[in-house]
């Protein structure tokens, strides 16, 4: 839902001509670290310790007199961390807690070979090694004595030590400009720094690659883009209501991964870090002599791809991922960060979804509308106004007299209700739940220590502090039948607003001086907010059926980890061609980075779709994870029903084709969630060693027997599809006929084809009928479908 009131619809610069979201030369630890001087780091070898962990090594930055504590740690699963951390801070530094899903098993390291100017390590396997070098100060991850990955190969390492505040005297506060060390300011909200400055960064070369991907979420491509043409990819969770495509500016989650591939490696770089995030990306050689050099020569440098990482906070906590293959990469990732949450049947079925159905007739009256034309579907929802006045875990008593009533009618045909509920609470005393958050201590507090209040949908609001144990065990318990009154079992839950939204904060969110549990600033943790409250909605919906059922919770905002939990959605797209076109890209660089339950709003949250737009929409996003409908207040209503029986046939037509494929998708999400594999996958995670493969986004595989190319152009008559493998067989779906692998096919379309076609070798089970959800699906006798390969 937009996050923004009915009246403002567009990101224009408003009337003082500024934007209301930053680019980077508005971020002062950003250019500090891209203008800063270039520091001379060491690795004092002689202070090595290994320990049962890895080894740890003293860092010296002589000019400065920084003083830093490497810990090199090698894991069982073919992984490495490099934390960096002062030797002696002040004060703590903010770890990101809860992410991690358990202590990675580290392994013993040795030396092999020590001379003044480096070590080398190694460990069991014995086929990688670690070599630290003095000066200039770098870490090289080898295997076969190759090095794959350097950290610091520029020497861009930075890290700022905290320090007490100036006094109130001191020249850093008494300049002109005050010194944006301790204070920044962006349009009329002014940033204090309670630690001063305190940004992180580092970069990483990535030997041999061309091809980088991850870092979602972006409206972008699926290939990360060299970043020397413009602005680094930020990651900074912000409620952008119609974002721009073919963008790198932050959207409503983060996932700080890259991903690297080649044809015999694939490998991953996480960055641990929730605070404020920029990535630059450049891929090489970049030739020293310009264009100089003969091109024979400049052809003999191997590529390399450098990933520069900046964060405004934190320490320095990088995992190494080795591969070898995309598999085991998303294995690792999963092992590191979690697995996939196994969603109920119910939850991969279709949902239908506006702000607002009206009250319980209209829900009654779209329910009987799907049943009338035979359309199945299992969930309907509810927005902001189903409350009494926007006040979450309540209900309007004129429009929702009895939410329990229409629970059990739904849930008589086996369908379910979802409602909203944003971390936002309304400062109303007269509120129970606000007075028992405000009492308990729950709420965020503000730089001065009074509660933090901001402007959301209720108005004046207070914002859980879901970092909080306290705070999210309160709000688990909020969704207990006995509190949560008009509640039923058949209840699910969706978060929205959660990156925090709050109109009229900077950059439409929360300041970075408030401050949460344990004293931390919110600067430090921005990004986790939307996953904690994920989290503790969850953990609501599983204590309240006394752990016997899986939850289903959606939520707009999320970060690493966020997988763990649940589905999350694109946001506030548009009814147009372009976005159709760039759900594609940004659900395949959600799923590369392990978020895999993702979909995009089908039709567009903001504007009309045409009926063409909307029946390519429907093909699409059927052949995606989470398929849900969903448009806003001022748009025409859109039931798929509306549009004429042509429309209609074509949409009925391709959710009873997704609801027959549940079989295969159900064991796709098993896959996820016991060994980490995508059920959306890019071309070359199933073809690794296939060039033509690496930049395509306009296709994918589901699974490793379907693939798709769905229709995002208006008006195409021919597809152009890729049919990756020379040796393959592919298997159109829907007229059986067999073509060869390794050539791009051109396919006449009408408005009810969608480009499916079947790997040869594999086998795709679907169940046969019909029904009107998918616990009548599951009833069905299934049809097993055997595509022969050349053997």
């Amino acid at each position: 839902m937009a996050g923004v009131s009915q009246t403002v619809i567009s990101v224009v610069p408003d009337d003082e001509g500024k934007e209301k979201f930053k680019n980077s030369s508005h971020v002062a630890f950003y250019r500090r670290q891209m203008q800063g001087p270039n520091l001379q780091h060491r690795a004092l070898l002689d202070t090595m310790v290994l320990t049962e962990k890895g080894a740890r090594f003293e860092l010296l930055e002589p000019d400065t007199q920084t003083r830093l504590l490497l810990s090199v740690s090698p894991c069982k699963n073919d992984s490495v961390r490099i934390l960096i951390d002062e030797l002696q801070p002040v004060k703590a530094r903010y770890r990101v807690p809860d992410v991690v899903t358990g202590e990675p098993q580290c392994e013993r390291l040795r030396v092999e070979t020590r001379t003044q100017d480096s070590v080398t390590l190694s460990w069991c396997s014995g086929r990688h090694q670690v070599r630290v070098w003095h000066f200039p100060f770098r870490v090289e991850i080898l295997c076969e004595d190759e090095a794959m990955v350097t950290f610091n190969p520029e020497g861009k390492l930075w890290f700022e030590t905290l320090r007490d505040p100036p006094s109130s005297t001191s020249h850093e506060l008494q300049e002109d400009p005050p010194s944006l060390l301790w204070k920044e300011t962006f349009r009329n909200f002014v940033d204090i720094k309670a630690n001063g400055p305190s940004s992180v960064g580092a970069d990483v070369r990535l030997h041999g690659f061309s091809h980088v991907f991850g870092l979602p979420e972006h409206a972008d491509g699926l290939q990360l883009r060299d970043t020397r043409d413009g602005e680094p990819y930020r990651l900074y969770n912000l409620d952008v209501f119609a974002y721009d495509v073919y963008s790198r500016r932050g959207l409503y989650g983060s996932v700080p991964l890259v991903v690297a591939h080649k044809p015999d490696r694939t490998l991953g770089v996480f960055w641990l870090n929730a605070s404020e995030t920029f990535v630059n990306v450049h891929y090489g050689p970049t030739d020293p002599q310009g264009d100089q050099s003969p091109p024979a020569k400049r052809r003999q440098m191997p590529p390399h791809t450098d990933v520069h990482w900046l964060s405004e906070s934190g320490v320095i906590d990088c995992v190494v991922l080795l591969g070898p293959g995309p598999q085991q990469l998303f294995s690792q990732y999963a092992q590191l960060t979690g697995y996939q949450a196994l969603p109920p049947l119910f939850a991969l079925g279709y949902h239908q979804c506006r702000w607002n159905y009206r009250n319980e007739a209209d829900v009654k009256a779209v329910d009987a509308g799907f049943d009338r034309h035979d359309i199945p579907y299992d969930v309907i929802w509810l927005d902001i106004e189903h409350t009494d006045g926007k006040r979450y875990f309540t209900w309007d008593p004129v429009l929702f007299p009895d939410p329990a009533g229409l629970q059990r009618h739904l849930e008589k045909k086996k369908r379910k209700l979802v409602v909203i509920n944003d971390p936002h609470i309304k400062a109303d005393p007269d509120w129970s739940l606000y007075r028992e958050a405000r009492d308990g201590g729950h709420f965020v507090r503000n730089r001065e220590g009074q509660l933090y209040q901001g402007s959301c949908w209720p108005g004046e609001s207070c914002y859980l502090d879901f970092s909080s144990p306290a705070t999210r065990a309160w709000y688990s318990r909020c969704f207990s039948l006995d509190k949560y009154k008009g509640s039923t079992p058949s209840l699910f839950v969706w978060n929205d607003m959660n990156e925090p939204s709050v109109f009229d904060g900077p950059e439409q969110t929360m300041p970075k001086d408030a401050v949460h549990y344990g004293g931390w600033e919110h600067r430090e943790l921005h990004n986790l907010y939307g996953f904690y409250q994920h989290m503790a909605t969850v953990e609501g919906l599983v204590t309240r059926s006394g752990g016997s059922e899986r939850p289903f919770v959606l939520s707009r905002s999320f970060f690493a980890g966020s997988q763990r939990l649940g589905a999350i959605w694109t946001g506030d797209n548009v009814a147009s061609w372009e976005y159709l076109k760039i759900s594609i890209p940004m659900l395949l660089s959600l799923s590369v980075a392990g978020v895999v339950f993702c979909g995009a709003d089908v039709g567009g949250f903001i504007k009309d779709p045409d009926p063409e737009l909307l029946v390519r929409w429907y093909q699409a996003a059927a052949l995606q994870p989470f398929f849900r409908g969903h448009s806003a207040n001022v748009t025409k209503r859109r039931e798929p029903w509306l549009f004429g029986e042509e429309v209609t046939a074509a949409i009925r037509a391709v959710i009873q084709q997704r609801y027959c494929l549940l079989p295969y998708w159900y064991t796709l999400f098993h896959q996820a969630h016991t060994s980490g594999l995508p059920p959306l996958r890019p071309l070359w995670a199933e073809f690794p060693r296939e060039q033509s493969t690496f930049a395509v986004d306009d296709q994918y595989m589901i699974g490793g027997a379907l693939l798709a190319c769905p229709v995002t152009e208006a008006g195409l008559q021919e597809a152009k599809v890729l049919l990756p493998g020379s040796g393959e067989i592919w298997y159109d779906v829907h007229s059986a006929k067999a073509y060869e692998g390794g050539k791009t096919l051109s396919l006449p379309v009408t408005l009810d084809t969608v480009p499916v076609f079947q790997r040869g070798g594999t086998v795709v089970c679907r169940s046969t009928g019909s029904g009107s959800c998918t616990a009548d699906f599951q009833q069905l006798p299934l049809a097993i479908t055997v595509a022969l390969n050349s053997q």
